[in-house]
């Protein structure tokens, strides 16, 4: 298997994943301005996504398109409501408009995926990480005090939060992505909303909350289901890694839109960026390992991984989702800490 075929389609879906998420900040600048609560504004944008996946969801229903992706069950909503707490509402409420500590989601993405959740990482996903940090940590820093007090303290938990949010969205990644996103933004907006509210918050204009809403739809909604996508296929670190040059795509379209200056930080940080693309995009990463015995459900076609006997019950036609069993497998191939690929390592062993 070629490495453009290893990366496909985790990689791309990450990456434009964060291409929305960088262009909303832009786009929402130019929409409300400075003026606008960032609560009042995290509410719009989380309630714009969750009502925008709440019409696709209808039209995807009406269709007959979600059978081909696994529904959230019972036994999901524990990791659910640890999801949206920790990454609509308490990360949301903590944060303010500090970019610079804000680049720390990504890193406790990694961190976490690393350290607490066992993902494999090796000397050149970590300089590429590094690398990728390094031109978000750049384009962001602005020249005066840093002001690290308690204000500070509330963003890095809040990017804490995050990035436990991360990692444990990528432990219900197997299920509809829209469904999860949905419920997310929903939740999210509705407590960012009322908060902000409470707090004394005044709405914009009717045409405004629908540019929010519309903004909030497209950099948070369907960039976040593309987010999932990839956690399903890349893992949290990696995925988080590539979601950490949305900054530098924001920096970008704002330059078209607002008239931004084309600045050596800029050029810096593309390049910094660039190079731990390309790190992690070299990844090589293959050796012999055992598939364990296990039951699960998500969407998935016949491949090496799939050769399953089918029940009476289950749906014809490929891809299509059931609940399946793998039987134990010794292989060697390519591969991400994907849904099946989520073992120990030895390091000795990999390459």
């Amino acid at each position: 298997m070629s490495r453009s075929l290893l990366a496909w389609p985790g990689v791309p879906l990450a990456l434009l994943s964060a291409a929305l998420f960088g262009v909303s900040t832009p786009f929402a600048k130019l929409l409300l301005g400075d003026g606008v609560s960032p609560w009042l504004l995290a509410g719009l944008l989380y309630l714009g996504s969750g009502i925008g996946l709440a019409i696709l969801q209808a039209v995807r229903k009406a269709s007959g398109a979600m059978t081909a992706e696994a529904p959230l069950r019972r036994a999901d909503l524990p990791w659910l409501a640890l999801i949206v707490l920790s990454g609509g509402v308490i990360a949301m409420t903590a944060a303010s408009t500090a970019s610079l500590l804000l680049n720390l989601e990504s890193l406790a993405t990694m961190a976490l995926a690393w350290v607490l959740f066992g993902e494999h990482v090796d000397r050149r996903l970590l300089l590429g990480a590094a690398a990728i940090l390094a031109g978000a940590v750049l384009l962001s820093w602005q020249s005066g005090p840093a002001g690290f007090g308690w204000g500070a303290a509330a963003i890095a938990g809040a990017c804490l939060a995050w990035g436990l949010d991360n990692n444990l969205t990528r432990r219900l990644s197997a299920a509809d992505p829209v469904q999860i996103a949905l419920i997310k933004g929903l939740a999210a907006g509705a407590v960012n909303l009322v908060l902000a509210l409470i707090a004394g918050a005044q709405l914009p204009s009717a045409s405004a909350i629908g540019g929010a809403a519309l903004i909030g739809f497209i950099g948070y909604g369907v960039s976040l289901v593309l987010f999932v996508l990839g956690l399903r296929h890349l893992g949290a670190a990696r995925t988080g890694a590539y979601f950490a040059t949305a900054p530098f795509i924001g920096a970008v379209v704002a330059i078209a839109l607002l008239g931004e200056p084309v600045t050596g930080q800029l050029i810096i940080a593309g390049l910094l960026m660039a190079l731990g693309l390309y790190l992690h995009l070299a990844e090589a990463h293959e050796h012999e390992h055992t598939h364990e015995v296990f039951e699960h459900e998500h969407r998935h076609a016949h491949d090496t991984h799939h050769q399953h006997p089918h029940g009476p019950g289950d749906p014809a036609g490929e891809p299509h989702t059931h609940r399946h069993r793998h039987l134990p497998l010794i292989h060697k191939h390519p591969h991400y800490p994907d849904l099946h690929h989520r073992h120990p390592h030895r390091h000795a062993r990999a390459r």
